[in-house]
C-alpha cells in the first residue's frame, strides 16, 4: 500500500457547523499527523470555555488570543488544524496559514449548517434573538474570505465524514507540493 505523507500543516477553514473538527480527525487518521483545534487549544490556554472567553473579554480579546494560538500551532508541527469559523476573516491567519500551511475550505449550504448548529447551545456568535439571521449574516459576509483558501470542497447532508476525508485526501494528491505518496513496503 501507498503512505501519504503530508509536507506542510493542513488548516480546515469554514463556517461553524462545516465539519472542520470531525473531518479534520478522520484526515489526521489518514496522513497518521495530530489534530489539533484551535478553539480546544485556545480553551487550553485560557483556562476557559470559547463562551466564558467571549462572555468576560469580549470577541476583539478573542480574536487576538485566536491568532497567538494558530500562529503558535502553526510553528510547531505538521498537522491536521481546525479553525474557527472567523478565524480565516482576519488577514493576520490567512496570511500566517498562507506561508506555513495548506488551507482547505469545506464549503456547505447555510441551510445545512443552521441545521447542524441550531440545537448546540455551545456556539456564542448565535445568542441572539434571531439566531438563523445572525448565521446568515455571518455566512454572507464570510464567503468571501473562505473562498481565498488553497483548496475548496463542497459538502451537502448527505456527505459522510469519511467522504469528506476522502474528497480531501483526493484534492491533496492533485497537488505533489503538499503531500508526497511513498511506497510503503
Amino acid at each position: 500500500s501507498m503512505a501519504l505523507i503530508l509536507k506542510k500543516p493542513l488548516v480546515f477553514v469554514g463556517m461553524m457547523g462545516a465539519g472542520k473538527t470531525a473531518v479534520g480527525k478522520a484526515v489526521s487518521q489518514v496522513l497518521n499527523v495530530p489534530f489539533l483545534d484551535s478553539d480546544s487549544e485556545l480553551e487550553k490556554a485560557a483556562n476557559l470555555t470559547i463562551p466564558e472567553i467571549f462572555d468576560r473579554h469580549g470577541e476583539a480579546f478573542f480574536r487576538k488570543k485566536e491568532t497567538q494560538v494558530i500562529t503558535r500551532l502553526l510553528g510547531s508541527q505538521l498537522c491536521v488544524l481546525s479553525t474557527g469559523g472567523g478565524a480565516f476573516i482576519s488577514e493576520q491567519n490567512r496570511a500566517a496559514i498562507s506561508a506555513q500551511a495548506v488551507s482547505v475550505w469545506l464549503n456547505v449550504d447555510l441551510d445545512v449548517l443552521w441545521n447542524r448548529v441550531r440545537h448546540k447551545g455551545n456556539r456564542p456568535l448565535l445568542k441572539t434573538s434571531d439566531p438563523f439571521a445572525t448565521l446568515k449574516s455571518y455566512y454572507d459576509k464570510r464567503q468571501s474570505f473562505y473562498a481565498l483558501a488553497d483548496i475548496e470542497l463542497r459538502s451537502n447532508a448527505f456527505n459522510s465524514i469519511d467522504e469528506m476525508a476522502l474528497k480531501v485526501i483526493a484534492a491533496l494528491r492533485t497537488k505533489p507540493e503538499l503531500i508526497e505518496e511513498k511506497n510503503d513496503a
